[in-house]
């Protein structure tokens, strides 16, 4: 088994489309960014790839690199999922945070796990993905940003 921890930060800003986990939340302003900015799926990324020491998302999709420019994370996360599975692991679970002041998450986070299990070739009882607030504290309490954190185990599959 190994375990890994992801984080991701981005600002919010008018102009952009908010993609969390995949889905477009309707919001006023979305999330500042080389590619979609999709905070969580860049912390699951995160995790995954902390898990077998394999780097960060930073060093896999360089936000110098012009082919990322306005990439769709759910894409990249197909690429880590082919990662791990060319090193013989699979999901054991992902346990996921949004921090967010606004919107609220609740009526997007079904579609959320569904879009991560989907992706990750797992049962979405090994997605977890829950929202809360920073009761106006910080960054994301003052809504100038959204924060998201992430936490994976992979198991070695069998082959």
């Amino acid at each position: 088994m190994r375990v890994g921890l992801g984080y991701d930060v981005h600002k919010l800003v008018e102009g952009r489309k908010l993609i969390i986990g995949g889905i477009d939340v309707p919001h006023e302003k979305g999330l500042l960014g080389h590619s979609d900015a999709d905070v969580l799926i860049h912390a699951v990324m995160d995790s995954i790839l902390g898990a077998l020491a394999l780097g960060d998302i930073g060093k896999h999709f360089p936000d110098t690199d012009e082919k990322y420019k306005g990439a769709d994370s759910m894409k990249l996360l197909e690429f880590v999922y082919n990662l791990i599975n060319e090193k013989g692991y699979g999901i054991g679970n992902i346990d996921c945070t949004i921090i967010a002041q606004s919107p609220k998450m609740a009526p997007h986070i079904q579609n959320m796990r569904e879009n991560i299990a989907k992706v990750l070739n797992t049962s979405i009882e090994n997605i977890n993905v829950k929202a809360t607030t920073e009761e106006g504290l910080g960054f994301t309490g003052a809504k100038e940003g959204i924060a998201a954190q992430s936490i994976c185990l992979l198991v070695k599959v069998d082959k």
